[in-house]
């Protein structure tokens, strides 16, 4: 391809781990920065990810240039080579396929402007390339297992152990009793065979300030989860075999979840798991871990004494959220969840799990009042005049931008269509000249074919009708905030209702406040709260979060009113 001066380029760059230096992305940066120079392209924007790995598609700023190129902000996407944009050759190929659709063309230093065979050749060779990094790397965890070594990962009541060998270089992958944490270790095994609950160990441990496991998603405070976490899996302090000098390898396999980029677990069989005895790491005896395990099945059996749970849970039978705002509720002192304490009232759990020392909120309210105040303050807002006059002019905003849309396709089409009528006029023309050949026939059929698919296109398009609301729009909306409540209680529509109200809420802060009914002010966080801000007229932009109080409905400071 021709080089054309003056196109406006946007440059990707990217370094994968923590391993890479930040500097490689300047690298990047600066070389396809000159190549552009060289070809008379001009710098209009510069993507870059740092620390993620191009085997996902779920990066910040690469999701950012795809928009940017489908807006027709750029006309070449500049990298270094192919594995910067993509190192998983399905994303590779869907990139070639959308930049295509969008007319951007792809160009990389290493291979300048990029086809099907080098996008093809180049995803292959990505994703060979990181699948024999995979298998390497597990080769070389499971050497280490097999040694008695780490294979990665530090448990509780563990520090890492350094030791110089001869030749001045330091060992790596052992591991030594930490005696603080052990010591804590060992009190969890015990009190938890006593017949205390993880909850109540957990409480006393964050009440004592001893410092709870900092690794992976921890929170710095002991949760019950913490300690009891997940039999089968290994998980939790509990389960951990280690403290019992046996370490477990492969137990899990990690995938990534090719839709949201993130990594998900799966529980191998055992006959795949690696197990190596290291009793130098021994921290709980055997007799101690006996009862312990025989504690844990009293407690699976009590909680299921038909035995009807399935050994693998099916995404089917996931359990929905039991009421409106379950799962929503945040306490505004610790961020812990609101959940039901009984049958009718939530209060925090952090404070009930945990311990004063995490949080001394005990305040309780009434799940329908929580409710009620949500939807009283919501039914309010969204009955001011101002609010229905957008709603109708959003409404006309989305008719009008799908008919362009259907007009685009219909225009796209007849031009089309006349360009062909045009070459088979061409092409008999040239038959009646004396003028054919074999190949002719197929060209022919070739644009019957096309003719035939653009009509259709046209058929599936028609010029869209006028706009024209009717006259009762108003009365009908009206009615139905009304009744905002018997309308996502009505049965044929309840779920739908619920589901779609819960997507625009993203959290609901509750703030003690002895002073307000119920003994708490409500924060609303989300896109419902920018939709109850568009009432006031002293809204420019609504925020993402609103206050309901009792019966009313306070947006903000900077609104400066509630409404009654």
């Amino acid at each position: 391809m021709h080089e054309t001066p003056g196109l406006r380029a946007a440059i990707y760059a990217r370094y994968s781990t923590d391993k890479q230096k930040e500097t490689s992305v300047e690298d990047q940066l600066r070389l396809c920065r000159r190549h552009c120079e060289q070809k008379g392209w001009q710098v209009t924007e510069v993507f870059a990810d740092h620390g993620i790995s191009g085997t996902t598609s779920q990066r910040p700023d690469y999701l950012r240039l795809l928009q940017a190129a489908e807006r027709g902000e750029v006309d070449i996407i500049v990298a270094e080579s192919l594995n910067r944009l993509s190192r998983d050759q399905a994303d590779t190929a869907s990139l070639f396929k959308r930049m295509n659709f969008f007319g951007v063309r792809l160009h990389t230093v290493a291979d300048q402007d990029l086809d099907e065979l080098k996008v093809g050749v180049g995803g292959l060779v990505s994703a060979l390339y990181i699948k024999d990094i995979a298998q390497k790397t597990r080769r070389g965890l499971e050497g280490r297992v097999v040694a008695g070594k780490s294979a990665g990962g530090l448990s509780y009541g563990y520090r890492v152990k350094r030791e110089i060998r001869a030749d001045g270089t330091a060992t790596t992958g052992d591991l030594t009793i930490e005696p603080s944490e052990a010591e804590v270790v060992n009190r969890v095994f015990q009190e938890y065979a006593a017949g205390q609950s993880a909850r109540a160990i957990a409480t006393a441990l964050n009440t004592e300030g001893i410092a709870a496991p900092q690794s992976g998603k921890g929170t710095g405070t002991w949760n019950p989860s913490t300690i009891s976490g997940n039999v089968k899996r290994g998980t939790g302090i509990l389960n951990n075999e280690l403290y019992v000098g046996r370490r477990v390898w492969n137990r899990l396999t990690y995938d990534r979840d090719p839709d949201s980029g993130k990594r998900q677990s799966r529980l191998n069989p055992p006959s795949e798991w690696k197990t190596k005895t290291v009793p130098d790491l021994r921290i709980v005896d055997d007799a101690l871990w006996g009862r312990v395990k025989a504690r844990q099945s009293e407690v699976r059996q009590a909680m299921n004494p038909a035995g009807v749970l399935a050994e693998r849970p099916r995404p089917e039978r996931a359990r929905r959220p039991t009421y409106l705002l379950s799962g929503l509720l945040r306490c505004a002192c610790c961020g812990a969840s609101y959940t039901l304490i009984n049958k009718t009232r939530y209060g925090c759990s952090g404070a009930r799990n945990k311990g004063a020392a995490i949080c001394t909120n005990r305040a309780t309210i009434e799940r329908t009042e929580v409710e009620e105040r949500v939807l009283c303050g919501l039914k309010q807002r969204l009955l001011t005049p101002d609010l229905l006059a957008q709603f109708a002019e959003e409404y006309r905003k989305a008719f009008n931008a799908v008919a362009v849309d259907a007009c685009q396709d219909r225009q796209k089409a007849e031009h089309a269509l006349k360009k062909v009528e045009s070459r088979i006029t061409n092409i008999l023309s040239a038959i009646e000249d004396g003028m054919y050949t074999a190949s002719m026939k197929e060209k022919m059929s070739e644009l019957e074919g096309e003719k035939t698919r653009l009509k259709a296109v046209i058929a599936n398009n028609p010029e869209p009708p006028a706009l024209r609301l009717h006259p009762s729009l108003s009365t009908r909306y009206r009615a139905l905030i009304e009744d905002l409540v018997g309308a996502l209680n009505a049965p044929e529509v309840k779920r739908e209702a619920t589901t779609s109200l819960r997507a625009l809420i993203s959290e609901v802060r509750m703030v003690p406040d002895c002073a307000a009914p119920g003994g708490h002010q409500l924060e609303l966080v989300g896109e419902l709260a920018a939709l109850m801000a568009l009432g006031s007229s002293e809204s420019q932009k609504p925020p993402l979060i609103a206050k309901a109080l009792s019966e009313t409905l306070v947006a903000g400071a900077r609104f400066g009113h509630c409404f009654a």
